[in-house]
């Protein structure tokens, strides 16, 4: 971790002083800063670059791989303190909030009273993307994290049928296994394994009991049996990875199930973009069902741009970024590529595939069912320091560095009383 933190901070001052160190003359160009480096992501993000290009600006790529978005946030990181913005930098949840309240936030309030975002944006969303009244970021998605993906020609080898329970899902990889073929394609980054440990939390307690643990952070809640339960889950579905996982890219994971390499991979809908990016169809080469245990709920996170307080001659290129964002054909063009689903209410689902069909129908219903929660992983479960702490304590299980799940559960407590 330390060599990683290293490398990392050094990149990031590389950043923040290449190319970046005076803003740009060009009043018609947008500097993004992003993490989104995979080719199912660099597709969708080319939607946003010809939008924008349409309306005469060009396109400053800070792209920072690694981490899922942890390096990417220790160079706006070290941006911020050089007092060299970009226009906009992808953020998450609670990242948002935190430059917000340290007052390098912009204002998009005109142009989002103009627009109607209020009536178009979920309330889960504006929650992270409007602070002390103004709006400080424009959402570009909504991510669910409570996936299977699964390659379809393994599952009809091995005579598998979608698993509605944990127990189906441990069967399932067992079918794999004695089949030769892989059973779970993992990546062991700690955001990795804490992303796939929400499902086995919400799987395990129930919506009630997430909310409680992940959400309001409730501490009889974390220290649970159903907690040592949720550890006992992860212990056992961790059995089915291959030895090389560690360090593993999310993306590299996404591979070996579109190659049929491995049966399946738990991880957030962005890796449907992998799959569309390869020319895959659901239904007929790749399968997405929710993690077992956790149908009629949505953990999520959303992808946001947040705009700084850039110069005066800059903020004609933010406004033309937001607009461009929130515009109903980008919402929608953008998120059939990425695998996610739009960040307005009011997008037909007319061009999504069949999974993009079943995340806009089960966003809604647990939007309206109470059932939407946030990612504790992903940064909309907790504040930065929180769910850092929370990926550490799971990555540390998973590794073995923590032995049982009774320690595991005394150590999340102590971790998280000590982050709030």
């Amino acid at each position: 971790m330390r060599k990683f933190m290293t490398t990392t901070a050094m990149a990031a001052l590389m950043v923040a002083g290449c190319g970046l160190a005076a803003h740009a003359e060009d009043v018609k160009e947008v500097q993004m800063l992003h993490w989104w480096t995979s080719g199912g992501e660099a597709a969708a993000l080319n939607v946003l670059k010809g939008d924008l290009a349409k309306e005469g600006f060009a396109w400053k790529d800070v792209p920072v791989a690694g981490g899922g978005g942890d390096a990417a946030m220790t160079a706006l990181k070290a941006m911020v303190a050089a007092g060299t913005y970009p226009t906009a930098s992808q953020m998450l949840g609670y990242t948002v909030l935190d430059y917000a309240a340290a007052g390098v936030m912009g204002d998009l309030t005109e142009t989002a009273v103009k627009e109607g975002w209020d009536k178009s944006v979920p309330a889960a969303l504006q929650k992270f993307s409007v602070y002390d009244g103004k709006w400080v970021a424009a959402p570009v998605n909504v991510h669910s994290v409570n996936w299977l993906w699964i390659n379809k020609a393994v599952m009809d080898k091995i005579g598998g049928t979608e698993p509605k329970t944990f127990e189906d899902l441990v069967a399932l990889l067992d079918k794999a296994k004695a089949a030769g073929v892989i059973p779970l394609a993992l990546g062991g980054q700690n955001w990795q394994e804490a992303t796939m440990f929400d499902s086995i939390v919400l799987s395990t307690g129930g919506p009630e009991f997430y909310k409680k643990a992940f959400n309001d952070l409730d501490e009889e809640s974390l220290k649970s049996d159903t907690m040592k339960k949720s550890f006992d889950n992860l212990a056992t579905i961790i059995k089915y990875v291959d030895p090389n996982f560690s360090g593993r890219d999310w993306n590299l994971a996404t591979a070996m199930v579109i190659k049929g390499d491995a049966l399946v991979q738990v991880m957030g809908d962005w890796a449907k973009g992998e799959f569309v990016a390869a020319k895959k169809t659901p239904d007929t080469d790749f399968l997405c069902y929710r993690f077992p245990g956790t149908d009629g709920s949505v953990i999520y996170n959303s992808d946001m741009f947040g705009m700084f307080n850039v110069p005066d001659d800059q903020k004609a290129a933010q406004v033309a970024l937001a607009t461009a964002t929130l515009s109903k054909s980008f919402q929608s063009a953008f998120n059939v590529v990425k695998g996610s689903v739009p960040a307005r209410t009011d997008v037909p689902d007319t061009d999504f595939d069949a999974c993009g069909k079943k995340g806009i129908a089960d966003l809604k219903a647990a939007n309206d069912g109470g059932t939407l929660f946030g990612s504790l992983a992903q940064g909309y479960g907790a504040p930065p320091a929180i769910a850092n702490a929370y990926k550490d304590v799971v990555s540390k299980f998973v590794h073995g560095q923590i032995k049982t799940s009774d320690e595991a559960v005394t150590e999340l407590v102590k971790a998280i009383d000590d982050a709030r």
